[in-house]
């Protein structure tokens, strides 16, 4: 098996059982372990009895580590990031750091494996054969709706990222902006207390609306003018 000097692992999106043998071999080998969130990764490397040092890497430090890791690099260690949960450079800082070494002409390679947008669009029962992921949805109210209406255009499944805390809001302007559009709320995916929720945007909403919301939510949104 051809080896690189850096490596992006995928890790699992909450059950810790869903990480590949060639992920924990991975990170069992390397010099050196860049993470998003050092505790949760420390509980990962723990489960699995993997001993390797482990060093922050996030948006607010990316631009400052980064010229150490390449060094590193460049000095023969071998490397790898993870990020929160998935897969390393969607939606999070990895991408800063891939561009980087491709700019230094460092070879790398991606350990595959979950991945909460493509769990959750099987998940959805909404069509997959066109699909667009469009990250983190804005905070401020008019950002949010009018990412929400360029959404409500789109014929393909729309897929967003959002917080449990703003969750309700958001459904509430998804359905002012696109009506009765069916969406879908996967939350706790592939956890103890994983829920799929369907319906309109009030529909959800209403329903979410009874408790307290908590866990990491992915949002989806039907595409315009699709059936079944």
């Amino acid at each position: 098996m051809r080896t690189y000097p850096f490596y992006l692992v995928s890790t699992p999106i909450g059950n810790l059982e869903d990480i590949s043998h060639r992920a924990i071999e991975i990170l069992g080998s390397i010099d050196v372990l860049f993470a998003e969130d050092t505790r949760k990764t420390r509980t990962l490397l723990q489960r699995y009895g993997i001993k390797v040092s482990v060093f922050a890497f996030h948006d607010h430090n990316k631009e400052r580590v980064t010229p150490g890791v390449i060094e590193r690099l460049k000095g023969g260690e071998t490397a790898a990031l993870v990020s929160d949960a998935g897969m390393p450079g969607i939606s999070d800082p990895g991408y800063y750091l891939v561009r980087r070494l491709i700019d230094e002409g460092i070879a790398f390679t991606v350990i595959p494996g979950a991945s909460a947008v493509t769990t959750a669009l099987v998940l959805s029962g909404l069509p997959t054969d066109k699909f667009a992921f469009l990250g983190y949805l804005p905070r401020k109210k008019g950002a949010l709706a009018r990412v929400l209406g360029e959404a409500a255009d789109y014929t393909g499944t729309s897929i967003f990222f959002e917080s449990p805390h703003r969750i309700v809001k958001t459904l509430r302007i998804a359905s002012e902006v696109m009506g009765d559009r069916e969406v879908v709320v996967a939350r706790e995916m592939t956890k103890l207390h994983e829920e799929i929720i369907r319906g309109t945007g009030a529909e959800v909403a209403d329903r979410m609306e009874k408790g307290r919301v908590r866990g990491e939510i992915t949002l989806l949104v039907r595409g315009k003018g699709r059936k079944g």
